[in-house]
């Protein structure tokens, strides 16, 4: 496993294959690399090479696809666990997309953790030695064990090393969020809102799970009237969150099964976030747009949402959703 580094150029690459002898000298590599122009745009990250390979073997061999390692894609909207979506396919939770990063075959062995593994860690480990953000801990700890790591791991693209234990790799990945909060603002990007800066948090994750960007200021307004209005939130997203086969609209049944994220029972916020928030969101979260609202619903196929001041409206809203063919 070779480590390139951002700003590291093919001598410096050529010096790390040698390191870890892959090549017998960084010259080897470097000279074999002239007449390949794509050794030039190898990106950092991590690369499964051989030892005692050829210069030029080398070179072939970590400009292709299969030699760069430990690529971790997180999607906004995404949660901890796995889920299956109505059409029978299932959408991989974060925990599973961690471990097929952090998973890799060297010399016919297997390493990498598992989702009980990387499960395991996130439910016994403390959160603040996990790096998660000071002003979440306090808050996330008295979540339910296997809920309280929901959205303090940010969408984005991480490169991780495969082969790392669980408690390695998750403290890497939670660390590299508190960074990417940090940087999008947080905590004091909540100081102005009346809230602390982990129901932000909350309140972007539902934004997220909610609706479409372009919608995410108005839905926020939404929440903001509904909060101080002491009206329940009544989101499908909410339920869908623990169910293993999420629908886009609820019924009777599930409405009235008592249970901390039910939003049609319950006043208030979740416990926690429900899934991975993106800056968009968490934005949109601390500055609602200015508006009367106090129901929306997805009226458009490419889900737009339709906003109401009424009970009324809302209704009309919902008629011409399904005529539309909406959901």
């Amino acid at each position: 496993m070779v480590e390139v580094k951002a700003g590291q150029g093919t001598a410096d690459i050529g010096a790390a294959l040698k390191a870890k002898d892959v090549v017998a000298s960084s010259r080897a590599f470097t000279s074999a690399g002239e007449d390949q122009p794509k050794v030039k745009a190898i990106q950092p990250g991590y690369y499964l090479m051989k030892t005692k390979m050829s210069g030029k073997a080398a070179v072939d061999r970590i400009v292709t696809k299969d030699a760069r390692v430990g690529q971790l894609q997180i999607r906004a909207g995404t949660q901890l666990d796995d889920i299956k979506q109505p059409d029978g396919k299932t959408t991989a939770g974060i925990f599973t997309l961690i471990s097929n990063a952090g998973t890799v075959t060297m010399n016919g062995k297997k390493a990498g953790p598992t989702v009980e593994e990387l499960r395991k860690v996130a439910e016994n480990t403390d959160l603040a030695q996990l790096g998660a953000p000071a002003w979440a801990v306090p808050f996330a700890s008295q979540a339910e064990p296997k809920r309280r790591l929901e959205g303090l791991i940010t969408p984005g693209v991480y490169d991780v090393e495969p082969g790392l234990s669980a408690q390695d790799l998750l403290t890497k990945v939670v660390k590299d969020s508190a960074t990417t909060l940090d940087g999008w603002g947080m905590p004091g990007l909540a100081a102005k809102t009346g809230y602390t800066p982990y129901q932000v948090l909350i309140m972007g994750s539902l934004i997220e799970r909610e609706g479409i960007e372009k919608d995410f200021d108005k839905i926020s307004r939404v929440i903001y009237r509904r909060l101080a209005d002491n009206i329940r939130l009544g989101f499908d997203s909410t339920i869908n969150y623990v169910l293993d086969r999420p629908t886009i609209t609820t019924d009777g049944s599930v409405r009235n099964t008592p249970g901390p994220y039910n939003s049609y029972l319950n006043f208030g916020l979740t416990p926690t976030p429900i899934a991975a928030t993106s800056k968009a969101a968490l934005q949109a979260a601390a500055k609602p747009a200015d508006g009367p609202w106090v129901y929306f619903v997805k009226c458009e196929k490419d889900g737009t949402s339709c906003f109401a001041e009424t009970q009324a409206q809302h209704d009309q809203n919902i008629r011409d959703a399904r005529a539309r063919g909406a959901y």
